[in-house]
């Protein structure tokens, strides 16, 4: 976690996944609908953000050879 304050990846995905949920329901009024909206627009950047420090952190681990690169295979398994 980047600081104390700063909210992890999951947790920002599950708050996205409410509001997803909440917005499907339809029992919104179109004023919540709108600010779950941008709300929810924020959350997919933060969790993009994340999914890309994520991406960078585990390059920089296999490029320095500190675990073995792993293929998906187009059955769903792994290859190590």
């Amino acid at each position: 976690m980047k600081s104390e304050e700063s909210p992890r990846f999951e947790d920002n995905l599950k708050e996205l996944e409410e509001l997803v949920r909440k917005m499907e329901s339809g029992g919104v009024s179109l004023d919540e609908m709108i600010a779950s909206f941008e709300k929810g627009r924020e959350l997919v950047e933060k969790c993009r953000k994340d999914l890309e420090a994520f991406r960078l952190r585990i390059e920089k681990v296999t490029a320095s050879g500190g675990v073995a690169e792993v293929a998906a295979r187009p059955d769903g398994d792994i290859e190590i």
